[in-house]
């Protein structure tokens, strides 16, 4: 989803894009049911903007630093994912804007107001945790009621809002159902007509389509990004240890890891060019290659290969010779030649099949300008994913992994395949290879 002209996007990413590391432990269970209603005020009408700042905030149980120094800013109406791991702190760090936890140090702001020291209910927030909490007993409507009345909002008022709730969520045709005969799809929806019903200016999502299955965890994504659409001015925080969610809903991700910021900026900027070989890694799947930096900008040597890359600005790229580590999406690899060809012509992996018969018209022709970045292995593994084939090579002492379009004929293990890739889709990470490892 897009930001509107005039983010601060750009101004943000740069402040936040300095995280550093700690170690962390998993934050504590969900809210107990009713929580996700209880937590937030009721604006006499429609939200006001508001987001949200963590200054310095440090939460530690027993001693141990659950959420270390975390300093981040969400602004007005933006959708700020926190990715990580479990125990990287991110269940922890929005609890703590919920008010369920206390920080040990630091403040929490909303809309400029600092709630540290608010119970969850004065802080006008609605929240949504994983297991929806909803009320067994309680029909659909009265479970979206619920909040309203904890809040004393007058009673004529209570229907009207009942009834939007359910209209923006989709579920208006069954207000009357009870939880146990609604799908886990329309419970979630449910739980967030709750959080919505009561107005807040921010709204807290814990990972909250964890329990649903992949289709329906598609169309809720689709279904979260026209309610934002529809709620410019609600600021949300969305917890989620998916990638695809957080880079399908968010405007800006912060990822962390062993309690602390490691990294944050937009999807694109976090996917194009991570700074950290962890954020490399899970946000999105990744080569890391262990390289020198050549004499010339733009130029990086790899075993017995000279590959040219995006020149990085020589103030922070390494010096010429030092060791650096070169990322590139598996995506961004293409077969250069069948297997077998010594130089790249199109020779044959022979089954009397060249290169250009073997592979569908969706497979990228390799252009002049990437010549210089050629590969060459052996293939150790072959997984067809559908539209995909995933190749795994052995080359230039690394294992890489590359996404190729469906293959006809693709090739077997032990062929030897050359690989290319463009200048432009391969990032010097500043950071070295600390932290992290390939995945996926």
């Amino acid at each position: 989803m897009a930001r509107a002209a005039g983010s601060t996007d750009t101004h943000q990413a740069a402040a936040h894009r300095k995280g550093a590391t700690a170690p962390g432990a998993p934050p504590a269970g969900a809210p107990a049911a009713g929580g996700a209603a209880r937590a937030g005020a009721t604006p006499a009408g429609p939200p006001q903007a508001a987001g949200i700042r963590f200054d310095r905030v440090t939460v530690a149980y027993g001693g141990s630093t659950v959420l270390d120094g975390l300093d981040l800013t969400v602004e007005p109406g933006e959708v700020m994912a926190l990715l990580g791991p479990s125990g990287s702190g991110k269940t922890t760090a929005l609890r703590a804007v919920a008010g369920f936890v206390r920080p040990a140090s630091g403040r929490v702001m909303i809309g400029g107001r600092d709630v540290t020291d608010l119970p969850p209910y004065k802080r006008g927030i609605g929240m949504v945790v994983q297991q929806y909490a909803l009320f067994p007993h309680l029909r659909v409507d009265q479970n979206v009621a619920f909040g309203l009345k904890a809040h004393r909002t007058p009673r004529a008022q209570i229907a009207a809002r009942v009834a939007e709730a359910l209209e923006m969520t989709g579920m208006a045709g069954y207000a009357r159902r009870y939880p146990r005969e609604l799908s886990g799809g329309q419970q979630q929806r449910v739980a967030i007509a709750r959080a919505l019903a009561i107005r807040p200016g921010v709204l807290l999502l814990d990972e909250p389509l964890s329990a649903l299955d992949a289709r329906l965890r598609s169309g809720m994504l689709a279904e979260l990004s026209r309610l934002h659409r529809e709620l410019p001015d609600v600021s949300i925080l969305y917890v989620t240890h998916d990638q695809i969610e957080a880079l399908t809903l968010a405007d800006r991700i912060a990822v962390l890891d062993q309690a602390r910021l490691q990294d944050c900026g937009t999807p694109h900027e976090l996917y194009r060019t991570p700074r950290t070989a962890f954020t490399a890694t899970f946000v999105g799947n990744a080569n890391l290659l262990r390289v020198r930096a050549g004499e010339r900008p733009g130029e990086v040597a790899l075993d017995t290969a000279t590959l040219r890359i995006a020149a990085a600005d020589p103030a922070e790229g390494p010096a010429a010779g030092a060791e650096a580590t070169l990322c590139i999406r598996p995506h961004a690899l293409r077969i250069a030649a069948a297997p077998g060809a010594a130089d790249g012509s199109g020779g044959t992996d022979g089954s009397g099949g060249t290169d250009a018969q073997r592979t569908d018209e969706a497979a990228p022709a390799t252009p002049a300008g990437a010549a210089g970045n050629r590969l060459r292995g052996t293939v150790t593994d072959v997984q067809w994913r559908g539209h995909t084939h995933r190749l795994l090579v052995e080359a230039h002492g690394h294992e890489l992994r590359a996404d190729v379009g469906d293959l006809r004929q693709p090739p077997r293990v032990g062929d030897a395949v050359a690989l290319t890739f463009d200048a432009e889709d391969a990032v010097l990470l500043p950071a070295g290879l600390a932290g992290g490892a390939p995945v996926g």
